[in-house]
């Protein structure tokens, strides 16, 4: 079927790239040149403007919104509810609070334009292993769309999950896990570094416990690559940005009264490495996940960052 992406970045264009090769007919949008130009590279349509982009789709328009939460989002679902028509369909894939949804969805109804929340979590390796989706919208629209959803995920790995705001409540809910499940690795590998006397080879470790353990798991497998001696994980700094969704995941809970002790945590132990640079390992490990699965940079020590 036909579908616009807006937004090419790390997950929009491999998003369009696993697309067009099961046969979609994609349009791609992003106001960045280099954005759309690295993209026609791989024979992929785009356009130079949201109004040309438009004007390419046949009706039903489907327009998959894959840019930052927040501002980014609000303007550009503001542009596409003047410049659709009824019938037409908007997807937000990106990491919105679940209540924006509800906002989005009643802006574009009274144009009687149908609205999908669609939480995604695949990062940088999404193209090649497939998109987790979990949907949240109308069972009439979803199914419109419902050919993208099939194709973007591997086998089982979408489900339309409730009404509305249900998709990105869920994914909410996934990356506050992402943090509690991290932070676990994170500091089992600094007690190991800890233990000087066994002079323990940390990515040894982290290579066999990938094969029958019962704390197997990507995180685990992205540890290995990340503890691989030519990933420069010695020189990253322990600095972890929080993106949002886990202040949201525990704000959340509070409002609802749900104890959610680890999560939590892991989400002040990513504020002391914001306000204090804390180098310990824990914290090199936390930013050298978060880079291998979403491709988010990382700081280097200030010895490192001239080389």
């Amino acid at each position: 079927m036909q579908i616009a992406m807006i937004g090419l970045g790390k997950m929009g264009a491999n998003m369009c790239r696993r697309l067009a090769a099961d046969g979609h007919d994609v349009i791609g949008f992003d106001i960045n040149e280099s954005s759309r130009k690295s993209l026609s590279e791989y024979s992929i349509k785009t356009a130079a403007t949201m109004e040309e982009m438009v004007s390419d789709l046949q009706s039903p328009r489907v327009v998959w919104v894959m840019v930052p939460a927040g501002a980014p989002t609000d303007a550009t679902i503001t542009q596409l509810s003047n410049l659709l028509e009824a019938g037409d369909i908007v997807i937000d894939g990106g990491n919105s609070n679940y209540k924006t949804a509800f906002t989005y969805s009643d802006q574009l109804a009274k144009k009687q334009i149908g609205f999908i929340d669609a939480g995604t979590s695949g990062g940088v390796w999404g193209l090649q292993n497939g998109y987790c989706l979990m949907v949240g919208g109308n069972e009439e629209t979803v199914k419109v769309a419902e050919p993208i959803f099939l194709t973007l995920a591997p086998e089982g790995g979408y489900a339309h999950v409730g009404p509305v705001g249900a998709g990105h409540f869920v994914k909410m809910v996934h990356n506050g896990i992402e943090y509690g499940l991290m932070q676990a690795y994170a500091e089992g590998f600094e007690l190991m570094d800890a233990a000087k006397e066994f002079n323990l080879d940390l990515h040894q470790i982290a290579s066999i416990w990938r094969y029958g353990s019962v704390v197997r798991s990507w995180l685990l497998e992205l540890a290995e690559i990340a503890l691989r001696e030519e990933s420069g994980f010695q020189e990253i700094e322990g600095y972890v940005v929080d993106s949002g969704e886990g202040r949201w995941t525990v704000e959340e809970a509070i409002e609802r009264g749900v104890p959610l002790e680890v999560i939590s945590l892991s989400l002040y132990r990513r504020f002391a490495t914001q306000h204090n640079a804390q180098n310990a390992f824990s914290n090199k490990i936390l930013a050298a996940l978060r880079n291998q699965f979403g491709g988010h940079s990382v700081e280097l020590l200030k010895d490192n960052r001239d080389q």
